[in-house]
């Protein structure tokens, strides 16, 4: 009888793997790069970390400080991970690990509810662009849709 261990992987797999995720990457830079530029901010901003999430706050039309609950709110949860807290504290310290990435993500889910918005796309876009990035960066980049510029209240 021939068993197979769940730890036995084909040796490509894991290049395999890398290889679809650089692709990925690409395409999802390549899908900001446009949109910067339909928004007349610099393509080139997509390649840069963390001016790239800058620029993505300012075409959604967000205050600067969108970006800080994205780059400051997950490090509380990696310095208490390392065990500053005693088993005493454990719900502390739990709340304290799950808590910061879950404002990160809601930060990125705003973010894009109101790229969406400023491409006059809805929810549902929002949420492509949340969950499949490489695939609606690159149609919202590519595709008919059309930067609004000004207040909402003025837009046609």
């Amino acid at each position: 009888m021939y068993v197979t261990s769940l730890l036995s992987v084909d040796p490509a797999a894991p290049a395999t793997l890398s290889l679809v995720g650089v692709v990925l990457g690409l395409v999802t830079i390549a899908g900001m790069w446009m949109v910067f530029t339909k928004a007349d901010k610099p393509g080139w901003a997509a390649i840069i970390p963390i001016y790239n999430i800058y620029t993505l706050v300012k075409v959604s039309d967000n205050d600067w400080w969108w970006l800080l609950p994205i780059l400051l709110l997950p490090t509380p949860a990696v310095a208490f991970e390392g065990g500053l807290f005693e088993d005493g504290a454990g719900a502390v310290a739990d709340l304290l690990f799950v808590l910061p990435p879950l404002v990160s993500v809601a930060s990125l889910v705003k973010i894009n509810l109101d790229l969406a918005d400023e491409f006059d796309q809805g929810i549902g876009f929002a949420a492509g662009l949340v969950l499949l990035p490489f695939v609606f960066y690159p149609l919202l980049g590519l595709g008919e849709y059309r930067y609004d510029t000004g207040p909402p209240s003025i837009r046609g």
